[in-house]
């Protein structure tokens, strides 16, 4: 466990009116992700659980050990698509990922999953024993629009998730017109702020918006609801 690099996650529901006021001043000291286009990007993930949605509910009682499966694409780009495993560890977070093609998420997604057993890939082995012992499978199917800014002292990374989706009646991943509805108010961002071992005064001093606190915000268990 040690030789895993954790890092601080906390999130915060915020209004518009927020969100346009940190916008404005985080654009002066920190810049875009590099993969951005225009001020942002279209994320879509399937979250996996198994068949006693032990993620969903571990996430909603708090347990302070769990870790969560996914497959994501951004831009509805099927030429980088990722399977992630992220470790949430008394308040720290880890994530690992890996790189996967658009044949093997659809195998992967329709539970194919023997050839799984011939790769030296130690996260689709991990993901291949949890859909044969606890009955893994993809659950639902979770849709947003990011806008991202990195700040290299502390690996700080702030992002503003809005139009929170959950999709509807299908696992199609690549489908573009998947319908979908929302989960949030239009109104309503979700601000994460991600850092490795401190955040800068300079950062700190900027995202003080009032009186927000830290919450347990999920978007999966939201999406859930409806998917």
């Amino acid at each position: 466990m040690n030789s895993i690099k954790y890092r601080h996650e906390h999130k915060f529901y915020i209004n518009l009116g927020d969100y346009y006021i940190l916008r404005s001043r985080l654009k002066n000291i920190m810049r875009l992700d590099e993969n951005s286009k225009g001020d942002g990007y279209f994320i879509r993930s399937i979250y996996f659980d198994d068949i006693n949605d032990k993620a969903l509910f571990e996430k909603i009682s708090g347990v302070n050990h769990r870790e969560k499966f996914r497959i994501r694409l951004y831009n509805n780009d099927a030429s980088f698509i990722k399977l992630e495993k992220k470790v949430k560890d008394n308040g720290l977070t880890a994530k690992f990922s890996t790189k996967i093609s658009m044949e093997e998420c659809n195998k992967i997604l329709s539970g194919d999953t023997d050839w799984i057993k011939f790769t030296d890939n130690s996260l689709l082995k991990e993901l291949y024993i949890k859909m044969k012992s606890e009955l893994f499978r993809p659950k639902t199917i979770v849709d947003y629009n990011r806008e991202a800014y990195i700040y290299p002292i502390g690996n700080v990374r702030i992002t503003f998730d809005r139009t929170i989706k959950s999709g509807v009646f299908s696992r199609n991943i690549f489908d573009e017109d998947l319908p979908a509805v929302n989960v949030l108010d239009s109104k309503i961002i979700i601000l994460e702020v991600k850092y490795d071992e401190f955040l800068p005064d300079v950062i700190a001093d900027i995202i003080q918006v009032g009186d927000r606190r830290f919450t347990a915000v999920s978007k999966y268990a939201l999406c859930r609801v409806f998917g």
